[in-house]
């Protein structure tokens, strides 16, 4: 019965295209307009490209664990974000992974964090976005963490 009703479909679509071709005479059908491709002038500030892979400007939280979700930045305060660089501060959730990660702790660490290193983005190179980010523990940090680290961001 699906079968049918898919077979049914597909004949009823190709005959009203046809149709639609056939009954438009040729004098009235234009010509389809040359394909041309413009590159765009990077413009704006440089974005951060998140899980998803969305561009954002200042967002109030990001997430760095990808995969699982065991490492995610929260209540960010921008207080630059231009050409060269942005910095916010705000808290770094991580999971503790003790015994294993679905049986962790999330714990909140107070966290500066700094993007730099623009450059054009891979998926859209019309658009700049930050390639490195750098975490800056001022207290307590996750264990084994270095007080400061830095990390590629995807492209």
């Amino acid at each position: 019965m699906q079968l049918r009703a898919l077979t049914t479909t597909a004949a009823l679509f190709g005959v009203a295209v046809l149709a639609t071709a056939a009954g438009t005479p040729s004098s009235v059908r234009t010509a389809p307009a040359p394909v041309t491709q413009t590159v765009q002038p990077r413009t704006g500030l440089p974005v951060l490209v998140d899980c998803l892979w969305h561009p954002r400007v200042r967002p109030a939280d990001f997430m760095l664990a990808c995969g699982d979700g065991n490492s995610r930045l929260a209540s960010l305060r921008w207080t630059r974000w231009d050409a060269g660089s942005a910095r916010a501060e705000g808290v770094n959730w991580v999971n503790d992974c003790t015994p294993y990660c679905a049986a962790g702790h999330f714990h909140a660490y107070r966290v500066t964090v700094t993007l730099d290193r623009a450059r054009p983005w891979q998926k859209r190179p019309e658009v700049s976005h930050y390639a490195r980010i750098t975490l800056a523990y001022p207290d307590t940090r996750p264990e084994r963490f270095a007080p400061v680290v830095s990390y590629p961001l995807w492209d």
